[in-house]
């Protein structure tokens, strides 16, 4: 079963931040793909992602309205949206990670 790492966050970090996070999972489940999702909301980080599943993922989705710390994803295919579109178009973001529709993440100076 594929892996997909994701992080959800908005500045109140309160509705969005974690239905974005719960749509992301549903949608993973539809389509037989593992996504661990960390949330970023008013409360802080919760769920942060292990060295681990990153290391084990296709692909990183970023639904954030936030800065996420960004470092530990040098590499891996990567794309960035706003929370809304990860609680709208999450089928669409994991079928296009899947599909290797993203660009490898590199630290831009």
């Amino acid at each position: 079963m594929p892996k997909i790492v994701a992080v959800t966050a908005c500045p109140t970090g309160i509705a969005h931040t974690y239905m974005a996070a719960e749509a992301l999972e549903r949608a993973g489940k539809l389509l037989g793909v593992k996504v661990i999702v960390e949330t970023n909301g008013a409360i802080g980080v919760e769920n942060k992602l292990k060295k681990t599943d990153i290391d084990e993922s296709v692909a990183v989705i970023i639904a954030a309205d936030t800065k996420v710390e960004m470092a530990r994803f040098l590499g891996k295919p990567l794309i960035e949206v706003p929370v809304k579109q990860g609680i709208k178009n999450a089928r669409q973001l994991i079928l296009d990670a899947l599909e290797g529709k993203y660009q490898p993440y590199d630290v831009k100076g």
